[in-house]
């Protein structure tokens, strides 16, 4: 299943990724936005499981939310 969505994309990064995708280091637009957007997940996954940790012990330890 995918989803699409609309983007603004600043110029500069636009210009950089046609680069990419006319010297054939991707295959497309949507390679290079799909590899970045996981690759930010993956980057960010330590800073959300710390932050809902914390919540729940805070909520274990104070009962607050």
């Amino acid at each position: 299943m995918s989803n699409t969505h609309h983007t603004e994309i600043p110029d500069q990064l636009w210009q950089q990724a046609q680069t990419l995708v006319q010297h054939g280091w991707a295959g497309n637009l949507q390679e290079i936005v799909t590899d970045a957007l996981r690759r930010y997940l993956e980057s960010h996954q330590a800073v959300l499981t710390e932050t809902f940790i914390q919540e729940d012990v805070g909520w274990g330890l104070h009962g607050e939310e």
